[in-house]
């Protein structure tokens, strides 16, 4: 087991990893500690636009502004991710780089002083207690790490294909993996 936190950091599906929750999933850590873990899978669109849901959030909401599926925990708690504007801190909100929370019982108009954009998600993963790590150790998932476009990518079907292909090596070749080896 280590010891190591990936808090804020990504979380990439390998193709051994096959629970339909998680196959080619990314997901942004926010919090990993002895505890456990919880992130928000950053690649699963909802058919429903934000809109329907947060009224007044459509216009900093990144495209496809439609409601993402975070995980399959909790799936009526809505959790807000953004890309903040260069040179506004916000540290209690601060999750990576300019990538950080976004309250969002708090007035749009306010938000947008704060952030570029905005992604809405409902649910969220959780790990108990070491089971992150085991599944590491595993190698079901490879922690990489986040750029703040990852979180508001115009192409998130794409997302594990993109952030695999920024890599080296054997996880740079993970991107042209089939979907399904059998018919390779």
């Amino acid at each position: 087991m280590h010891d190591a936190s990936h808090q804020g950091r990504l979380l990439v599906a390998t193709p051994s990893l096959l629970d339909p929750n998680f196959e080619r999933a990314v997901v942004l850590l926010l919090d990993h500690d002895p505890d456990g873990a919880l992130g928000i899978v950053l690649n699963r669109p909802t058919p429903r636009p934000v809109e329907t849901v947060l009224d007044g959030w459509g216009r900093l909401v990144a495209e496809p502004a439609l409601l993402f599926t975070g995980g399959p925990v909790e799936q009526l708690a809505v959790v807000g991710l953004a890309v903040g504007r260069a040179g506004v801190l916000v540290p209690d909100r601060a999750i990576a780089g300019r990538i950080r929370a976004v309250d969002l019982t708090a007035d749009p108009d306010e938000v947008a002083t704060e952030v570029e954009q905005v992604r809405v998600f409902s649910g969220y993963a959780g790990w108990s207690p070491g089971q992150l790590e085991e599944e590491i150790e595993e190698g079901a998932w490879v922690p990489l790490d986040a750029t703040d476009q990852d979180v508001v990518s115009a192409d998130p079907e794409q997302l594990w294909r993109t952030v695999l292909a920024r890599q080296q090596g054997l996880l740079r070749a993970l991107a042209d993996f089939p979907d399904d080896p059998r018919l390779n």
